[in-house]
C-alpha cells in the first residue's frame, strides 16, 4: 500500500556489531558478534549474545536510530556506540538498514 502524505516515515533495522572487546566483558563478546534490532524487538535468530548492561545504555539511541532522521540531526551521523563500562567499554559499529515505510 502506498501512502500519499507528508507523515510517511521510513523505519530502520539497526545492527550493532562488536568492534572492540576489553579484557573483561560480562558476556564474553567477540569482535564480529551482532545484536539486531527490528522495531521494539531483538531479532534473536540473527543476534549473538545480548548483554543487559550494554542494552540498557544503548536503548535511548536505538529508539532514535530505528526511525527516519533529518540529515542535520547529529544522531544520523552516529557510527559507533559503546556500553556503559567507564573503564574499557565494548564498542559497537552501528548500521542502519532502511526497511519499510509507515505512517504515524
Amino acid at each position: 500500500m502506498h501512502y500519499n502524505c507528508f507523515l510517511c516515515v521510513y523505519m530502520y533495522r539497526v545492527v550493532l556489531e562488536v568492534v572492540h572487546v576489553p579484557q573483561k566483558c560480562a558476556v564474553n563478546y567477540k569482535v564480529g558478534d551482532k545484536i539486531v534490532i527490528d522495531d521494539a524487538s531483538i531479532v534473536l535468530q540473527e543476534s549473538d549474545n545480548v548483554c543487559l548492561y550494554a542494552l540498557s545504555s544503548l536503548t535511548p539511541y536505538l529508539t532514535c536510530l530505528s526511525r527516519e532522521l533529518a540529515e542535520d540531526d547529529w544522531m544520523s551521523k552516529v557510527t559507533e556506540l559503546s556500553c556503559q563500562d567507564s573503564h574499557d567499554p565494548v564498542k559497537f559499529k552501528v548500521t542502519r538498514v532502511k526497511r519499510r515505510q509507515t505512517t504515524e
